[in-house]
This record gives C-alpha cells, sequence and structure tokens, in this order.
C-alpha cells in the first residue's frame, strides 16, 4: 500500500513537471498570413494580424484565418501533449503506451 501511494506521488510530480515543460513550449501557425501562437498546454499565447487584413472589407477572411489558424496550432499542441504524456501513461501500467 505504502509502495502504491509512493508510485502515485512519484507519477503526480512528474505529471506536474509536464505540464509546466508543456506550457513552455509554444506552437505556431500560419493561415492566410494570420499568425496564431498556441502552448503546448492549449493556452492561446498570441495572434498576429497583418495589416492587409484590418480592414473591414476582410472581416470574414480575417475570422475564417483566425480559426483556421487556431485549429491548426491546437492540432499541433495536442500532438506534442500526447507524446510528452506518453511515457508517464506507459509507467501508470495503461497498455500501449
Amino acid at each position: 500500500m505504502f509502495k502504491q501511494m509512493k508510485d502515485m506521488y512519484k507519477m503526480q510530480k512528474e505529471a506536474k513537471a509536464i505540464k509546466k515543460e508543456l506550457s513552455s513550449i509554444h506552437i505556431e501557425a500560419e493561415v492566410d498570413g494570420v499568425i496564431v501562437v498556441v502552448a503546448a498546454d492549449q493556452e492561446l499565447i498570441s495572434i498576429d494580424i497583418p495589416d492587409e487584413m484590418t480592414g473591414a472589407e476582410n472581416k470574414h477572411k480575417l475570422s475564417k484565418a483566425i480559426i483556421a489558424a487556431h485549429a491548426k496550432a491546437a492540432k499541433k499542441s495536442q500532438e506534442v501533449s500526447a507524446e510528452k504524456m506518453k511515457g508517464l501513461m506507459g509507467g501508470m501500467g495503461f497498455p500501449g503506451m
């Protein structure tokens, strides 16, 4: 019982370290000049909009570009997170990880 508690504490500590590491990994995605940066822990860091996209005539295109760039960055951040967590989950005895 004590060993299990010790192992759980160790895994919890490793998970915290991985979460901290994920927050420092930034993923950048670009669509139509709009650049979105997302941390590997899924936090939106920044959105860079080119000057030529700020006019009213580009409102719809800008909206679509932001959504697409965010989706692209979020997908990559999920892949990075999954890879980092793979080792921890394997240590918990989950098969295939």
